[in-house]
């Protein structure tokens, strides 16, 4: 079944020079798959999460998710169904300085007003799922850049959304922490079947998903699938972003073990 669908979508801002950062893309994502989305810098992969993500309205085209046309509810609606059906990732893990780990963990659930005993529950079981059991307690400037990902990440699922997005979510950490986060987002996608969505400049980061598709230009021009090997996956995905003009650098040497 499929979880996302994009028919036709295109996106132009119009400034003092009209601009078309989107140009009928066309994608359709399965239930349970984890897709990475790359592309040089302004090629659009951005424009397209935020559309995924409802946070902006395409110009013309559709979204389906799980079924629904989020942009053919209204304003209240929408904003249940982004709070129920998608989960969110970000580079810099917005999370509250205010609030301990666990309480913004579960941020999500207050906002469905759920029971306190449900809350507490949940929040076991996904601290136990990703490894911060004990940090929960502690505020964001006491943990690490990596913790803190965990954290935002056990935000993001902690209500199993049908659709989790995830915008470089290892741009701000170290490659050691990186690669744990990473593992942990494939080790939820497989477990729990979380269809997700991945934008990332970083091909490490992309080696962990089932296939990528690349974007230029606001056009998308390319994917490829994973088969049984990583590193051979890695290699394909920096030939690519090479082909593409785009972010390979100093890559092509690095394991991926």
């Amino acid at each position: 079944m499929d979880m996302l669908k994009v028919d036709g979508l295109t996106k132009v801002y119009n400034g003092k020079v009209t601009y078309e950062a989107l140009s009928n893309i066309n994608l359709t994502v399965e239930k349970g798959e984890f897709v990475g989305v790359m592309g040089p810098s302004g090629s659009g992969k951005t424009t397209l999460l935020n559309m995924v993500s409802t946070i902006d309205a395409p110009t013309s085209g559709e979204v389906y998710i799980n079924g629904k046309q989020p942009f053919r509810l209204n304003k209240n609606d929408l904003a249940v169904f982004r709070r129920r059906e998608l989960g969110f990732v970000f580079q810099d893990f917005n999370l509250l300085d205010t609030l301990t780990i666990g309480e913004n963990i579960v941020l999500p659930l207050t906002l469905d007003t759920r029971g306190m005993r449900e809350m507490k529950r949940k929040l076991e079981v996904v601290a136990e799922k990703l490894g911060i059991t004990d940090i929960l307690q502690k505020r964001t400037y006491e943990i690490s850049g990596g913790q803190r990902q965990r954290a935002a990440i056990a935000r993001a699922i902690i209500h199993s959304p049908s659709l989790l997005l995830a915008d470089e979510p290892t741009g701000n950490l170290d490659s050691k922490s990186a690669r744990a986060v990473m593992e942990m987002m494939a080790e939820i996608n497989q477990t729990d079947q979380t269809t997700t969505m991945l934008v990332t400049h970083d091909a490490l980061a992309a080696s962990y998903c089932h296939r990528v598709v690349f974007i230029k230009d606001g056009e998308l021009v390319n994917q490829i699938v994973r088969g049984k090997n990583r590193q051979a996956f890695f290699q394909e995905i920096i030939d690519m972003l090479s082909s593409l003009g785009g972010i390979a650098h100093e890559l092509s040497s690095v394991r991926v073990s």
